[in-house]
C-alpha cells in the first residue's frame, strides 16, 4: 500500500467521524476521520503506510453495526473537468434537432 488514506465503506448512516476514528485507533495514529454524511461511506487518514495497511487487513469484512464493511485504499478524486455525461455537450433530453426538436400539440 502506497498511501495512508483509507475509503470505509457500507457504514450505518448513523456512523459519527468520531465513532470512524475509535474503529481505526487499534491499529496506530488516526490524523482524520471523516464520514461522508447520508452516503453510507468514509475515509480514515492513518499515520504511516503500514498502519493504513494493518487497518485494511484487520477491519475489512467486519461487521459494524449490523452492517459488513468495505476497507480499501483510497483513490485519488476524480478530475472535474466539462464532462457532462451522455450525448456529447447536450444536455439530454430528446430537445435537439437530431432527436426531431419540440413536440408542438
Amino acid at each position: 500500500m502506497q498511501g495512508s488514506k483509507l475509503y470505509v465503506g457500507n457504514l450505518d448512516y448513523a456512523t459519527t467521524d468520531v465513532e470512524l476514528k475509535e474503529l481505526f485507533l487499534p491499529f496506530g495514529e488516526v490524523k482524520e476521520a471523516i464520514v461522508i454524511e447520508r452516503k453510507g461511506f468514509g475515509f480514515v487518514t492513518m499515520t504511516t503506510s503500514e498502519e493504513a495497511e494493518k487497518a485494511k487487513t484487520e477491519m475489512n469484512g467486519k461487521e459494524i453495526n449490523g452492517r459488513i464493511i468495505k476497507v480499501d485504499e483510497a483513490r485519488p478524486p476524480r478530475e472535474k473537468g466539462n464532462k457532462r455525461g451522455g450525448f456529447g455537450n447536450r444536455r439530454g433530453g430528446f430537445g435537439g434537432n437530431k432527436f426531431g426538436g419540440r413536440v408542438r400539440f
